[in-house]
């Protein structure tokens, strides 16, 4: 009997103490785990990006004869917008076409010629959500710039 009655007082001490340990160890997991969620998701939207602007810069070396300069210009830019699943416009700013911003820029030539090496260029912004991941980028956000180069098909003008 005396046995049982240790192993009695001893059970009651441990009540309780699964709730304690989990106390302890949840918020860190789940920390983690929210932090994995988090560079995912900026991992995803390079790629996203980076994806949008290869299939803008094979469109844009077609040289879509059947498209005025600021036309073609336009097209381009909508090719990346319709392939970033939504990202182009909340987190990108202007498209940059050979080091010139396309809203600035003579849509005649920053396409370039036949021949010519045309770089599409998009830099981005990405504002972090989770605290603790967000220390660690300066002021809270990911930036990042994806480009693509190629050179311009022998299209007619």
């Amino acid at each position: 009997m005396r046995v049982t009655g240790f192993l009695r007082r001893q059970r009651r001490r441990q009540r309780g103490a699964a709730a304690v340990e989990m106390a302890i160890i949840a918020p860190v997991a789940f920390l983690l785990l929210i932090g994995i969620i988090e560079f995912s998701l900026v991992f995803f939207t390079t790629l996203v990006m980076q994806y949008a602007v290869r299939e803008g810069a094979r469109y844009a070396v077609t040289g879509r004869a059947d498209q005025s300069p600021g036309e073609r210009l336009n097209s381009v830019v909508a090719v990346i917008r319709n392939q970033s699943l939504g990202y182009y416009d909340s987190i990108c700013t202007p498209l940059s076409v050979n080091g010139t911003v396309s809203s600035s820029g003579n849509a005649a030539t920053v396409l370039g010629a036949p021949g010519d090496i045309v770089v599409l260029r998009v830099d981005c912004t990405w504002k972090l959500a989770t605290p603790i991941v967000a220390a660690v980028f300066p002021n809270g956000v990911y930036k990042f710039a994806v480009a693509a180069t190629m050179q311009n098909e022998q299209f007619y003008q």
